[in-house]
């Protein structure tokens, strides 16, 4: 009987199960169908029958059908990013090929060469075995790129796989929240960022934030509604004349509220140092129109820009014109930053509705205004993959450094630059004039010995500023130096100075080589080894590699000495340890380094920091000095012992995406046993007594002591900057808010390190 009943359960939950799958993908079809795509639901619904029989009896970790995923991420390329039928029959089908006993062939076969080479690149990305040395999200990173050689697609659908994941990150173990949170924040918020998928972008920001600082992104979010009317009452009042301005002009129009995003809000206060009450850009007033024909759309955002200037003073220096320069990712708009009645800066985003698809939906949308031929927004995108091509083509040994390397690209916002004869070229910002040769040409490059900037002779390294002219100069004599890679910071210059000075470096190598073996050869000495070691110890080098380079380079001449040290002649210094070792001469052995026993680990588990475990087998790490009640995860290092970092530390980013299997959930369990250094900064105006007001809330009321003191004062201001012992964020926390009291003081806040530069 009790079969029975478990047998009527399973039919029961089977049914639930196919309630779901079948409502979730006609969802998912009734989205296409409003769209404005080819209407091919054959095909799709022939993906969704192959996927849900390939997928069949498989769950989640949250315990839902594993179907539900790929029709989730389908959702999201279709509604989210607006792509068809090939996309979405993509995306239904992105893990077959990885989770079943199906190949790239079987789906070739059943949907033709388009989707099998799409799943391809899908699988592609996220299947390969590393191991534990080699960073596997940075491989994936690689391949990622290449595949987005072939069909862009394939990267808008793994941003959209990765969105999903994001969204249902609550199921997973802490240590796969932060490794997941980590490699979201490093690698697929910029990348659609840059394909122009700003809401997407927006939203795995916010849910990597929510994962990695949950206590933190609830109190800006409380913060939020607890300023919400206060917004909504600003909002209506500051848009109110300009409503009717618009109306007046007759462009049909609609007018929202922006708010910064959570992250966007915490990424700022940790930056510029300042509280959520003093940043102003809360609220943004995005104006979206209708223009009048195509060709009025310019002078459309320029006409509302006129009107709505006359009506509240604009900011001199905060126009930004992305309408006549679209950036690099095609994104157009108008901000204009203006003063309202009450005195508060507010900007404002003018913006025409394609506009606003584009910005919203970036790359996607392009193809919604496409007619016939290619846009020449594509361009923008194909110059930056040929960019990342030349890179993958001459790629770095090490995957990290090649990350990082793409990372300058994709992070970067743009300027614009003009060449003499007048064309424009997009260049990141705070590239330099060695940036700029090596964008134009390599040969231009390596052979560039400064530059001319609006007709002024500058140095290599000096920084371009949007709308400079520059022309490089060049010298055949110039080589390429090892400094230059110090003022690079494209990626492109950045690989190929590397590239060559690694040929050089070669060269001076094979020559070192050939002479050594002259050398031993002249001396009759058997080239091994043992002879070359004894080589690099005589010339303090590392290793064979090293000693070729400098004989190469001509560092020094192989000679006497080195002849003596081959042939054994003992120098007196041998001669004594040779007999204080045969006679015994020092009985006393040099104390042993204990190697620390392995720990046993459970990743599984939150382990727990206790007062002993940090003096035993734990390591608080000396980049960003952890304290207790900070957001903090561990991570298992070379020697086995568990290093704790801050989870926004950029080393434990590194780590996230790159050994996201050593890394650990980790959770305070101290009290007020230990102490841990802190530093705090202060800025105000002087005042007699200010010193010793702060001295007292420190010493007395908190009975902290104090380690180091730092004041300068300077034209009426003071700067300060305190060491102090606390037990945790707690103290910490009371102290700076008991600072705040001091009426001359107007800034507190908790910095990294004691000398840390504090920018406004």
């Amino acid at each position: 009987m009790e079969g029975q009943t478990m047998t009527d359960e399973k039919q029961v939950q089977e049914q639930a199960d196919e309630k779901q799958i079948n409502e979730a993908f006609q969802e998912l079809l009734s989205r296409y169908l409003e769209s404005k795509h080819r209407k091919k639901v054959e095909i799709i619904t022939k993906a969704f029958n192959f996927a849900r029989q390939a997928h069949k009896g498989v769950r989640r970790r949250s315990g839902e059908p594993y179907i539900l995923h790929p029709i989730a991420v389908a959702r999201i390329a279709c509604v989210e990013i607006g792509l068809g039928s090939t996309s979405i029959c993509s995306a239904l089908l992105h893990d077959v090929v990885e989770d079943t006993d199906y190949t790239v062939e079987d789906i070739e076969n059943l949907f033709g060469p388009k989707i099998a080479q799409i799943v391809d690149g899908l699988t592609k990305i996220s299947g390969g075995i590393f191991g534990d040395r080699t960073s596997a999200q940075a491989e994936n990173f690689k391949k990622l790129l290449l595949t987005m050689n072939d069909d862009i697609r394939v990267i808008l659908i793994k941003i959209a796989d990765r969105l999903h994941n994001m969204r249902t990150l609550g199921s997973m173990l802490p240590s796969k929240q932060y490794k997941i949170a980590g490699e979201t924040l490093y690698i697929y918020a910029p990348l659609a960022n840059r394909l122009g998928l700003n809401r997407i972008k927006t939203e795995l920001e916010d849910l990597s934030f929510k994962y990695e600082h949950p206590e933190t992104y609830q109190e800006i979010q409380h913060k939020l509604q607890e300023t919400q009317k206060e917004r909504d009452s600003i909002f209506t009042e500051f848009t109110a004349p300009i409503r009717e301005q618009l109306d007046k002009m007759g462009i049909p129009y609609q007018i929202l509220a922006r708010i910064k995003s959570p992250y966007s809000i915490w990424n700022k206060m940790q930056t510029k140092h300042i509280t959520f009450e003093e940043i102003y850009d809360i609220l943004a007033v995005r104006i979206i129109f209708t223009p009048r024909n195509e060709e009025e759309e310019l002078n459309d955002c320029f006409d509302i820009y006129v009107a709505i200037s006359k009506i509240y003073k604009p900011h001199p220096d905060r126009l930004r014109d992305w309408v006549s320069h679209p950036k690099a990712n095609g994104y157009q708009a108008l901000h204009v930053t203006l003063m309202s009645n009450k005195g508060q800066w507010i900007e404002v985003q003018i913006r025409s509705e394609r506009m606003n698809d584009v910005a919203e939906q970036g790359f996607a949308a392009h193809w919604k205004y496409k007619e016939g031929g290619g846009s020449e927004d594509e361009g923008e995108l194909s110059k930056w993959l040929k960019t990342i091509k030349e890179i993958l083509d001459d790629p770095q040994p090490d995957a990290l450094d090649f990350l990082d390397t793409i990372k300058l690209n994709l992070f970067a916002s743009e300027i614009f630059v003009f060449t003499p004869k007048g064309e424009i070229k997009t260049m990141p910002q705070n590239c330099t004039a060695l940036d700029f040769a090596f964008s134009i040409h390599t040969f231009l490059g390596s052979h560039c010995i400064g530059a001319k900037v609006n007709h002024k002779l500058v140095p290599l390294s000096h920084k371009l500023q949007s709308g400079d002219q520059v022309e490089i100069l060049t010298s055949k004599s110039q080589k390429v130096q090892p400094s230059w890679i110090n003022f690079a910071t494209t990626a492109k210059a950045k690989t190929k100075i590397l590239a060559i000075l690694k040929r050089e470096k070669k060269e001076y190598q094979q020559k070192g080589e050939d002479l050594l073996t002259d050398f031993f050869h002249k001396e009759g000495v058997e080239f091994n080894d043992e002879n070359t070691k004894k080589l690099c110890t005589l010339h303090h080098v590392k290793n064979f590699e090293e000693l070729t380079l400098s004989i190469g380079q001509g560092v020094f001449t192989l000679g006497d000495v080195d002849r003596d040290e081959l042939k054994g002649k003992p120098t007196p210094t041998n001669w004594k340890k040779y007999i204080s070792f045969a006679f015994g001469g020092n009985k006393s052995k040099p104390e042993e380094k204990k190697e620390a026993a392995p720990l046993e680990i459970d990743k599984k588990k939150i382990i727990k920091i206790t007062p002993d475990a940090i003096q035993k087998n734990y390591i608080l790490a000396d980049c960003c000095k952890p304290i207790p009640g900070d957001d903090v995860l561990g991570y298992i290092d070379d020697n086995n012992r568990i290093v704790i970092h801050k989870r926004q530390c950029p080393i434990a980013t590194q780590l996230k995406t790159s050994f996201g299997n050593r890394l650990l959930a980790v959770k305070w369990e101290i009290g007020k046993a230990l102490n841990f250094p802190v530093n705090v900064y202060l800025k105000g105006i002087d005042g007699i007594g200010v010193l010793n007001q702060v001295t007292q809330i420190i010493s007395q009321q908190l009975n902290v002591n104090i380690h180091k003191l730092h004041i300068e004062s300077n034209d009426g201001i003071f700067e300060g900057r305190i060491q102090l012992y606390v037990h945790d964020v707690d103290d910490v926390n009371t102290i700076c808010t008991n600072l705040k009291k001091i009426d001359h003081i107007k800034k507190v806040t908790r910095i990294e390190n004691f000398d840390d530069i504090i920018t406004e």
